[in-house]
């Protein structure tokens, strides 16, 4: 039976991908944008965001500021300086703060920041003109901070992999007497089976790309990875196989910092991120001409001339064996090893190949070379390479 294809791509350019979302906050929206493209969404929140008023160490750092305003106060996302204030509101220390703030030098990141600010009633002095906390490192440098007291408003948990403790200590070692400000506090999520789940299937090609909308959730995703003992097996993946995709500069960082490449849009906002990855992800999958077709062997589906074909997991699991050197013949017994669960009768193979040429939708494409195995009927620049004969 010819499978039923579905819309082109033209307004679907996701169709076909699987991409994973980390995101703990807007991630209903982030998901909703990348669905309208046509993609399918693995969602994993790799953090647990403590609710601010509920810190007992923000509150105690509020009370500090307070008695003692610093003299310089960086203000690094918009969500955590409101939130800042919306929990000292809570605590019946927000006119304090407020007060105590507009007695600091405030510089804030980006915009989002600077409109939190401006609604809690005090003003920027200065804030940079790509969002950047180099370039708010680099601003106070040139200022000298020598003795000068600098509250951080800090996105997360301190580890290894979180950059704004890089900025705390570059500021201590040139003199300043640093004052973190825990907002936007996090934890590992309390339950780790989804993001094992994603750690897994990055680590078995079966998720095209890994979205990332803050450092702490790389680092946290990276943490998980280490603690059940895979996480080279996922830098590995996110070097080759599947793409990792960073809201911003400061998310990518940690990933960077492990050499693992990423992509990132101009503008640090969700739907530059969703359109992005509608243009890099199809442009960077790779089409190889087999019988007069085009085709994307994909996480977990095939791209068949602009149309999505959905395979069973043993047809799949067949075209990417067949797929590993194209045009390469591969026997049987070898096919066999690459169906889910094995089993020791290639008749199993033979059946699942026959399902697999119904789905592509044309049964060319994958040649029975006699008393060997099969191969994908490739254009001949896959010829030389793949017969190993």
């Amino acid at each position: 039976m010819t499978p039923t294809p579905v819309p082109s791509l033209t307004d679907r350019p996701l169709a076909g991908f699987t991409i994973g979302i980390t995101a703990a906050r807007r991630a209903d929206e982030f998901e909703a944008l990348l669905c309208r493209r046509g993609a399918e969404v693995m969602h994993a929140p790799a953090i647990r965001i403590i609710p601010l008023a509920d810190d007992a160490e923000l509150e105690r750092v509020t009370a500090d500021i307070i008695a003692s305003p610093p003299d310089v106060v960086v203000a690094t996302t918009g969500i955590g300086f409101r939130g800042w204030m919306e929990a000292a509101d809570g605590w019946g220390m927000a006119e304090k703060l407020v007060d105590a703030l507009g007695q600091s030098t405030v510089l804030a990141r980006g915009p989002k920041a600077k409109g939190s600010i401006r609604a809690a009633g005090l003003r920027e002095e200065w804030s940079p003109p790509n969002e950047s906390s180099s370039e708010v490192l680099d601003h106070l440098l040139e200022q000298g901070v020598d003795g000068v007291r600098v509250g951080v408003q800090l996105h997360g948990a301190t580890t290894e992999w979180e950059p704004l403790p890089d900025l705390c200590q570059v500021l201590r070692e040139a003199g300043a007497i640093v004052v973190p400000i825990p907002v936007y506090r996090w934890t590992p999520p309390d339950d780790h089976g989804p993001m094992d789940q994603m750690i897994t299937a990055a680590i078995d090609s079966d998720i095209d790309a890994i979205t990332f909308t803050s450092a702490p959730a790389v680092a946290s995703m990276l943490g998980r990875a280490r603690d059940i003992g895979v996480l080279d097996s996922l830098l590995h993946a996110l070097r080759t196989s599947v793409h990792a995709m960073c809201v911003g500069a400061v998310t990518a960082g940690p990933l960077h910092e492990l050499e693992v490449p990423t992509l990132q849009p101009t503008r640090f906002r969700l739907g530059a991120l969703a359109r992005l990855i509608a243009d890099e992800l199809p442009r960077r999958a790779q089409v190889l001409r087999v019988a007069g077709h085009d085709v994307s062997i994909l996480s977990r589906n095939v791209v068949v001339d602009g149309e999505v074909r959905t395979l069973t997991s043993a047809g799949l699991a067949l075209l990417k064996g067949l797929s590993r050197i194209p045009g390469r013949v591969v026997s049987r017994q070898a096919l066999l090893a690459e169906l889910p669960g094995g089993g020791d009768d290639t008749h199993a193979v033979e059946t699942a190949m026959a399902r697999l040429r119904t789905a592509l939708g044309d049964p060319k494409m994958v040649q029975t070379v006699v008393k060997r195995g099969y191969r994908l009927s490739v254009d001949l620049e896959y010829e030389e390479e793949g017969d190993d004969d």
